[in-house]
């Protein structure tokens, strides 16, 4: 595992430098939708303390990220009248990681649709604002 590397795109959102459709925010923590969605609703939480991963990740920055992790899933169900939800975390390339900051996704399930891809292509961006204007709403 090699170190944390404050370049990546998670840690430019949290700058500000890139945009992002945010949900949630406070001092430690931001929720925000996933660009490239698996499912409708797809959203993200980050904790603003940088580590790669969950081994890595301080116990304390765990421990207030993951009531947003449950809030924000409660909230993005809520909004999209899903039926359950799945919680994915990934660490290092070998588990699925891409991005190497800590990070949990949360996608709302409808019974009997399945999971699609990251496809690699952007979603409408209109349709991103109106999804986190949504789950914010039913925060």
């Amino acid at each position: 595992m090699t170190h944390y590397d404050p370049s990546n795109i998670f840690a430019k959102i949290l700058r500000g430098e890139i945009p992002s459709h945010k949900i949630y925010e406070d001092e430690q923590t931001l929720a925000f939708m996933d660009i490239m969605p698996m499912v409708d609703g797809h959203c993200l939480v980050v904790p603003k303390q940088g580590s790669r991963g969950l081994l890595d990740a301080d116990a304390a920055v765990l421990a207030r990220l993951m009531p947003i992790v449950q809030k924000v899933a409660k909230a993005a169900v809520a909004a999209t009248g899903a039926d359950g939800f799945q919680l994915r975390q990934y660490n290092e390339a070998a588990g699925g990681q891409t991005v190497f900051h800590l990070h949990f996704h949360i996608l709302p399930m409808k019974e009997g649709v399945l999971v699609g891809a990251h496809t690699g292509k952007m979603a409408d961006l209109a349709k991103l604002a109106e999804m986190a204007k949504r789950i914010s709403a039913a925060l």
